[in-house]
């Protein structure tokens, strides 16, 4: 029987896979969504048929493998394979191949195993049947690659997109659960895992990412099963490894990578997510996830404190549209599940660039022996003793204290605050103000301890802020 699916499957992939994107051409509109059950209904593929996009990118749970009579249920590789064929059969999957190429990661559905990493004991056969459902050729160096990750460049010089492709799975180390429920809700939530050997991506992706993007292109489409910039659910999010999160944004600024736009599946919902400042340049991350699994009915929309526009009910898929005119305009679009544009936000390439500065950023000068930087701070944890050295970049007094920041923006992951209480406020810094801070290097010492989440030093004694002569 499994003999019997697996070449149906593959007879039905063969048929379907369709004529290459040429590379030399600019693309002009890219497809992109996540979250379709083979089993149900899913007219979305004629409308995407419909819209003639020059590409189609699969962000993951591009079939449910882990589900069996209404509940999740680790897959076996031969129901990964099963469920691949059926989706290869549809009609309308097979008319939207033909037509258009189709690249893809995966996310944990299609994976096999509901929110499974590293762990999952099928993932080299589930990655087998990937690359067979994708039609990827048998002498492709991704059929040994570990892990589904994979990066194109399409288009002439001056109009290159890169598309990257990440794998979230395969390597991603495992999530921790709060010990009770929150309020209201059916499961545990996850919290961060801070551990240092706690990863993502895996050292080998982390290390082929780092390459790719230092190549030359303009736009750069980042695909991720799961959001990067909402940090506010607690479901499966990047930000449940707080320090892959940062790693990803310190790489995207450290190797001057330019165009950077994040494309995110997984919520069965769609919406755009902001970060303003932490690459540089406005990092826009949006998402599509209902194929046909979005809720029809409206559902009140998630925290995301970076949220500009969302899409809370409705199956929809997303919509890259470029106008390459003299300063080219990306259009950052979801459509509903008959084609028209649901919402949209519009921004000039010219915007995102990191301040014209097309080199990567240069490291810091060497602190001195024993002194951590605000980046090498965050890596610490609650309770540890450090000293920590940065130019006060923003702040202000609040009452008795005074808030200093590393960073302008004061919501950037980068930024590490030192709060200057009162009893601090004695002898050299008597009568101190924000200003007395302003655009000085302080070196302080102290126990690091949270507030909302974030690492920050509380100041009581004078002796243990300096301000540094540079």
């Amino acid at each position: 029987m499994v003999r019997f699916l697996l070449a149906l499957f593959l007879a039905g992939g063969v048929a379907t896979v369709a004529a290459a994107q040429p590379k030399d051409q600019p693309l002009t509109k890219i497809a992109f969504g996540s979250c379709a059950d083979q089993n149900k209904p899913c007219p979305i593929w004629d409308t995407i048929a419909e819209a003639k996009p020059e590409l189609l990118l699969l962000l993951g749970d591009t079939m449910y493998a882990d589900i069996e009579d209404g509940r999740l249920k680790a897959a076996s590789p031969e129901k990964i394979v099963k469920c691949y064929a059926e989706l290869a059969a549809l009609p309308a999957w097979k008319k939207l191949r033909a037509q258009t190429p189709v690249l893809g990661t995966w996310d944990d559905h299609d994976y096999g195993h509901n929110d499974a990493g590293v762990e999952w004991e099928h993932k080299d056969a589930a990655q087998k049947a990937f690359h067979d459902f994708f039609g990827t050729p048998a002498d492709s160096p991704k059929r040994t690659q570990k892990g589904v990750y994979s990066s194109d460049i399409f288009g002439p010089e001056g109009k290159r997109v890169q598309v990257i492709l990440l794998d979230g799975r395969y390597f991603r180390s495992a999530l921790k659960k709060a010990g009770k429920r929150l309020p209201g809700m059916t499961i545990t939530p996850y919290i961060p895992v801070t551990d240092d050997a706690a990863t993502m991506l895996g050292d080998e992706q982390w290390k082929w990412l780092e390459e790719q993007l230092k190549k030359p292109a303009e736009i750069r489409l980042i695909g991720s099963g799961i959001q990067l910039i909402n940090d506010d659910h607690p479901f499966e999010k990047w930000g449940n490894l707080p320090k892959e999160r940062r790693k990803m944004l310190d790489l995207i600024q450290s190797t001057g990578a330019n165009g950077v736009v994040f494309l995110s599946g997984d919520r069965h919902l769609g919406e755009i997510s902001l970060e303003p400042k932490s690459v540089g340049y406005p990092l826009f991350d949006i998402t599509a996830s209902g194929f046909n699994q979005a809720s029809a009915n409206y559902r009140d929309p998630e925290a995301n404190k970076y949220r500009v526009s969302s899409l809370p009910y409705g199956n929809h898929f997303g919509m890259v549209a470029i106008d390459w005119a003299a300063d080219p305009v990306i259009s950052l679009q979801l459509r509903h599940a008959d084609g028209e544009i649901a919402i949209q936000s519009k921004i000039k390439l010219s915007k995102l660039q990191a301040k014209g500065d097309k080199e990567p950023v240069k490291p810091a000068g060497p602190l001195p022996e024993g002194v951590l930087s605000p980046a090498e701070t965050l890596k610490k944890k609650e309770g540890d003793e450090v000293t920590v050295q940065f130019a006060v970049e923003a702040g202000r007094a609040v009452t008795t204290r005074i808030l200093l920041n590393s960073e302008k923006d004061f919501k950037s992951d980068k930024n590490f605050t030192v709060v200057v209480n009162a009893k601090a406020q004695t002898g050299k810094f008597d009568k101190a103000t924000f200003d007395t801070f302003k655009g000085k290097t302080i070196r302080v010492k102290g126990k690091l301890s949270s507030f909302q989440g974030n690492l920050q030093i509380q100041v009581n004694d004078e002796k243990e802020l300096e301000i540094v002569e540079k």
